[in-house]
């Protein structure tokens, strides 16, 4: 059985840093993706990372966000520098190209 679950939202000012984390059970060694949805809007792929490390990323967090794992412990992270009020949204860690989804940890970017 597959689960994942994800943790680390909450509220931060903009400009500053979270890390959140997808911890995944049942499965192992599969391409990991974070997703956001914002009220009103459709879920929408933040990066995604493959079993040996390879990333990629939407345009409207590059060089700021950072997917990264851990094999080992079978967990995916997403660090998020200058943190934008656009950036508030639920964010998903999915298990890529499946219907496997944790069930969203919020962050909220405000003043």
């Amino acid at each position: 059985q597959v689960q994942l679950v994800e943790s680390g939202g909450g509220l931060v000012q903009p400009g500053g840093s979270l890390r959140l984390s997808c911890a995944a059970s049942g499965i192992i060694f599969r391409t990991m993706g974070w997703y956001r949805q914002a009220p009103g809007k459709q879920r929408e792929l933040v990066a995604t990372i493959t079993s040996a490390g390879s990333t990629v990323y939407a345009d409207s967090v590059k060089g700021r966000f950072t997917i990264s794992r851990d094999n080992a412990k079978n967990t995916v992270f997403l660090q998020m520098n200058s943190l934008k009020p656009e950036d508030t949204a639920v964010y998903y860690c999915n298990v890529y190209l499946t219907s496997y989804w944790g069930k969203g940890t919020q962050v909220t970017v405000s003043s």
